[in-house]
This record gives C-alpha cells, sequence and structure tokens, in this order.
C-alpha cells in the first residue's frame, strides 16, 4: 500500500512539474511574440508553415529565387524585403509555438489519470489543447492578412486563455500541498475585488495594443530618424493608457492588502510579492519607453510583465475560491488546517 501510495505522489509530482514548465513555455512564447512585434518581424516570413518555401530559412538572400520579392509579394499582396534576423527572429517565435503545443499535448496525456481522481484537471489540460491549436491556427490567419491589428489582438488574448487554463490546471494540481488558509467574512469583497482588478488589467492590455497600433502610423509618417518625435505624435489612447495605470496600480495595492490580512504566511502572501513587484516592473517599463524614445528591447518585456502580473491575477483568484481551485478532498483538508 505505502509503495502505491509512494507510486502516486511521485506521479502526481511528476504531474505539477510537466504542468508548471508548461505555463513557463508559454509564457516564453508570448515573451517571443512581443519580440517579433518590437522588432518588426511579423512578416519575417511571409508564408506558412513553411518560411520562404523551405522547413528551414534561409540565411542569406542569395538562397532564395531571383525573383523572390515578386512570388512571395504576390502572393501576400504586399512588397517582401528579405532580412535575416527578422525572418529568425519569426522562425524561433514559430519553433517555440511548436514547443509549446507539444508540452501542453504531453500535459493533457498525463493529465488522463485525473479523470477518475479530479476531473477539472483532465478538462482545464483539454481546454489548453484545444486553445493552443486553435492559436496557432490563428497564427497562420495573422501571416496571411499581413500583419492585421485585430488578428494580432486575438492572437495574443487566445494565448491569455491558454496561460489561464494552464494555470488552472497547474494550480488545481497543486493546491492540497500549499498551505492556503480560507478567506473569512471578507472573501467576497475581496473575490469581487480581484475579478475587477483582472477584468480591468485585460482592458489595459487591450488598450496598449491599441497604442502600439497607433505607434506603428506613427512610425511610418516619420521613421526611425524621428524616433525621439513619436511619443508626441501619439493621440488619445497614448494618454488614457499612460493614466489609466494609475487606477490599475491602486487596484493592485487594495488587493494586495486584503489578501495579506488574510495570511501573513503560506502561497498567498508570496503571489502577493511576485504581483506587486511585477506590476512596479510594469509601470517602469512603461515609464521607460514613454521618457527613453521607445527602446525596442522595452516593448516586448512590458507586454511580457502584463501577462505575468494577469496571470499571478488569476491564480490569487483561483486560490481564494476553494471550490475552484480544490478537489473536494483537498477543500476538507484546508478547513482542517484552518480549524
Amino acid at each position: 500500500m505505502t509503495s502505491s501510495s509512494n507510486l502516486t505522489n511521485n506521479r502526481e509530482r511528476q504531474f505539477r512539474s510537466l504542468a508548471l514548465l508548461t505555463v513557463i513555455i508559454v509564457y516564453l512564447l508570448v515573451l517571443a511574440g512581443g519580440i517579433v512585434r518590437g522588432t518588426g518581424s511579423g512578416m519575417g516570413c511571409p508564408d506558412w508553415p513553411k518560411c520562404f518555401g523551405q522547413w528551414i530559412p534561409p540565411t542569406d538572400a542569395s538562397q532564395l529565387p531571383a525573383n523572390y520579392q515578386q512570388l512571395y509579394g504576390a502572393k501576400l499582396k504586399g512588397e517582401v524585403e528579405f532580412n535575416a534576423v527578422k525572418t529568425w527572429i519569426e522562425y524561433v517565435n514559430r519553433l517555440l509555438g511548436v514547443l509549446s503545443g507539444l508540452f501542453v499535448f504531453a500535459t493533457l496525456v498525463a493529465s488522463f489519470p485525473y479523470l477518475r481522481k479530479d476531473k477539472p484537471v483532465f478538462w482545464g489540460s483539454v481546454a489548453a489543447f484545444v486553445l493552443i491549436g486553435l492559436n496557432g491556427w490563428l497564427g497562420s490567419r495573422v501571416v496571411a492578412t499581413e500583419l492585421a491589428h485585430y488578428m494580432i489582438t486575438l492572437h495574443l488574448f487566445l494565448a491569455v486563455l491558454v496561460v489561464f487554463a494552464l494555470l488552472f490546471v497547474y494550480v488545481r494540481a497543486s493546491a492540497a500541498n500549499w498551505q492556503i488558509p480560507l478567506p473569512g467574512a471578507g472573501k467576497k469583497s475581496l473575490n469581487g475585488l480581484v475579478v475587477v482588478t483582472i477584468i480591468l488589467s485585460l482592458g489595459q492590455v487591450l488598450l496598449g495594443t491599441q497604442v502600439r497600433e497607433a505607434l506603428d502610423e506613427v512610425v511610418k509618417q516619420l521613421g526611425y530618424n524621428q524616433r525621439a518625435e513619436w511619443i508626441n505624435n501619439l493621440d488619445w489612447r497614448f494618454y488614457i493608457h499612460r493614466s489609466f495605470s494609475l487606477i490599475v496600480f491602486g487596484l493592485h495595492v487594495a488587493v494586495i492588502s486584503k489578501v495579506r490580512s488574510i495570511s501573513k504566511a503560506g502561497v498567498l502572501p508570496s503571489l502577493t510579492i511576485l504581483l506587486i513587484l511585477t506590476v512596479l516592473a510594469e509601470i517602469g517599463t512603461g515609464a521607460i519607453m514613454g521618457y527613453f524614445e521607445v527602446p525596442a528591447a522595452a516593448q516586448p518585456i512590458h507586454l511580457f510583465l502584463a501577462i505575468i502580473m494577469i496571470g499571478v491575477q488569476f491564480m490569487i483568484w483561483l486560490l481564494i475560491n476553494p471550490a475552484l481551485s480544490s478537489s473536494k478532498l483537498a477543500v476538507h483538508k484546508l478547513s482542517l488546517q484552518t480549524t
């Protein structure tokens, strides 16, 4: 019996490690997507799934047909200019997409034992697999539509849903092993506050994509030689996005204060520390872009931090709702811990 129990515990531990690794890889994919956008590499590979008709993209224009501009420009209704750096940035992004898909599939396969003991873990894995497959297809549509802004935004928000599904799986499979005090009388207000924070944070990210769209238009008009004038030529969306960050920051301060009033030890306080550090870094990278001529390196980091921030919010929301984050057995164990 002990040997069987140890085997089960080892398998559950391995599953949790796999789920966490999968979350990390998907986050790296989000970062890679931000780098693609920030460096203007979205059309580095003008076709899909191949890149310039090859499974391994070229490193020099001499490896392409002489009429490659006409060939791929006609296919995509636009001009194509080969740039080895941009091509390989986009190609690495695609490789990470494939890798993340494989890890999500591995998580799904490893979740089958949960069908008998905690079905939400399995169905969360299914949701992650379906969503990442859909997002892979959407990535092909981003190329086909020549980086249509609405497609890029949909691509990003579908990636957020993938992160949510995987975090649900990871938290649900791990909660029984964490110290999580159950919220008392203040649970309802805390729950509402966290939900509002998540919604407004997602709205802030959406507004950020609109600012990025406006920035693209400014760059087209002024060119890279006028980088110092980019911010001054942005429209109202930039100023609302910048001002709204203060509201989002205030909401996070309120969330962190309420969460830490529940407990000063365990996973929840640790998540609040990660959350406040992420929020401060997010605001910092936004300020760097606003006051230091939008350095290219800051753009993907700004987006990456935003998705981390929303992921941590989502984890906190799950953990303050044991019916979502824990099986009935785990909820019972948590109740015993707090009595």
